[in-house]
């Protein structure tokens, strides 16, 4: 196990001094203010530099489809004939928006 002073790590990790000072401050980066000086750890901070890195992406698979479960333990079934939501064609006359009559001319030519 290695340790890193502010100026090591930002070599390491490929940033200014400045802004790995900044990140540890926040906890964003792993590391511990000894005294007036901070310490990282070499493998806290190749974790780090690993945790920024893009999940892998799935290729394509064309003609394949997975059966994928709900394992959610709350889920309601919705739609079908007993639908708890309100048809489109009430929710449209429930929101439109009312008109007086117009009236009528009572003068007379």
């Amino acid at each position: 196990m290695k340790t890193f002073n502010l100026e090591e790590a930002a070599l390491f990790l490929k940033l200014y001094p400045e802004e790995v000072r900044r990140r540890a401050k926040a906890g964003v980066i792993p590391g511990a203010k000894l005294g007036k000086r901070w310490a990282f750890i070499d493998d806290d901070l190749a974790t780090y530099m690993r945790s920024l890195y893009p999940s892998p992406r799935q290729a394509l698979q064309v003609g394949h489809r997975e059966n994928t479960l709900c394992h959610s333990l709350n889920v309601e079934k919705r739609g079908g004939l007993a639908s708890p939501y309100p048809a489109a064609s009430v929710l449209d006359a429930l929101l439109q928006q009312k008109t007086a009559s117009r009236r009528e001319n009572s003068t007379t030519s």
